[in-house]
């Protein structure tokens, strides 16, 4: 038995190979027990009254427009009562809600929600999916997700900049030359296993390897909380929640804020170990035949020293593949 942000996790048969992680209460995950290919499902119920809170403790009267009265707050967000005003809901149906009662709640009481809460797009799109997790029994197993021949030759037709194809959990699949070359660090680390998340969190070096590693590590815990909602029935992604979950500290702690993300675009700061820094943008594609795949593409302004760096680390890279 041991214990993890609050909830006690056990394991019967620990001594007979059986591996027990487990996520509290500040979770997705309650309690993800890895046998031979088993995975327990996400918690949906805490995960809804979770993210209630956080989006609810977040946002102050001020920012809501609702007026204070007094200096004797015990929250500094708002209290359940005024976020029920302002969505147009009673105190209790607001309480049951973020309890994670939202067995037949509408999309007009959701939207009023998400309007009083000032959820972003992508916040709005995660509540829907916990909303509809929790009123869906039917649980599928998801399909395998297989590299073909032809996701290499598209990546390999790409010669100018780095792209790679990645997946939902942040494994790096497949990768064109340029790619290869610029993710080596995380290719060699001895704990990543080819798994950008686990270098960002797990390999001290990332934080040379990513000049701008708390947000790089804010946006990678943000990203596989989204993940974990939209592809709950994929063990995978809740079988790397848990690992972090118990090896990473900072995890734990930006995984309780129940923040959300969409990683399609942006820009990074890399210090490569080769060819020093590069300041790259990236958008990444899902792929129209399995959405838990996307391809990220890289790009660069020309003629910038970052353009010289990535043409100095394909030279590089193509004499090492020479030798």
């Amino acid at each position: 038995m041991f214990k993890v942000w609050g909830k006690v996790c056990t394991g019967k048969h620990a001594g007979a190979g059986l591996v027990v992680t487990g996520i509290g209460s500040a979770s997705l995950v309650a309690c993800v027990v890895h046998t031979a290919g088993y995975s327990k499902k996400m918690d949906t119920k805490s995960a809804i009254s979770e993210f209630f809170k956080t989006r609810r403790s977040r946002l102050t009267p001020e920012q809501a427009g609702v007026p204070v009265y007094g200096f004797n707050r015990r929250v500094s967000g708002l209290r359940r009562e005024e976020v029920a005003l302002l969505a147009g809901v009673s105190v209790d149906y607001y309480t049951r809600i973020e309890r994670g009662n939202v067995a037949g709640v509408s999309i007009s009481v959701l939207d009023a929600l998400s309007r009083a809460l000032q959820l972003t797009e992508v916040e709005r799109e995660h509540l829907y999916r916990l909303a509809n997790l929790a009123n869906t029994r039917k649980t599928v197993r998801g399909s395998l997700h297989q590299v073909r021949p032809a996701h290499q030759w598209m990546l390999d037709s790409i010669t100018e900049t780095p792209a790679y194809l990645g997946n939902a959990r942040m494994d790096i699949l497949a990768t064109n030359v340029l790619a290869e070359a610029l993710y080596l660090p995380i290719i060699e680390s001895p704990v990543a296993g080819r798994n950008i998340a686990r270098y960002v969190f797990l390999d001290p070096s990332s934080a040379q390897f990513f000049q701008q590693w708390t947000k790089i590590a804010e946006d990678t815990a943000a990203s596989l909380r989204m993940s974990a909602t939209r592809f709950a029935n994929e063990p995978e992604v809740s079988n790397l929640i848990g690992e972090l979950g118990t090896k990473s500290e900072y995890f734990r702690t930006l995984w309780a804020r129940a923040d959300v993300r969409q990683h399609t675009t942006g820009q990074k700061t890399m210090v490569h170990p080769e060819v020093g820094e590069l300041l790259l943008g990236f958008e990444g594609m899902q792929l129209a035949s399995d959405d838990f795949m996307k391809v990220v593409i890289y790009n660069f302004e020309p003629g910038t020293p970052t353009a010289e760096r990535v043409k100095l680390l394909g030279s590089l890279q193509a004499t090492k593949t020479r030798i």
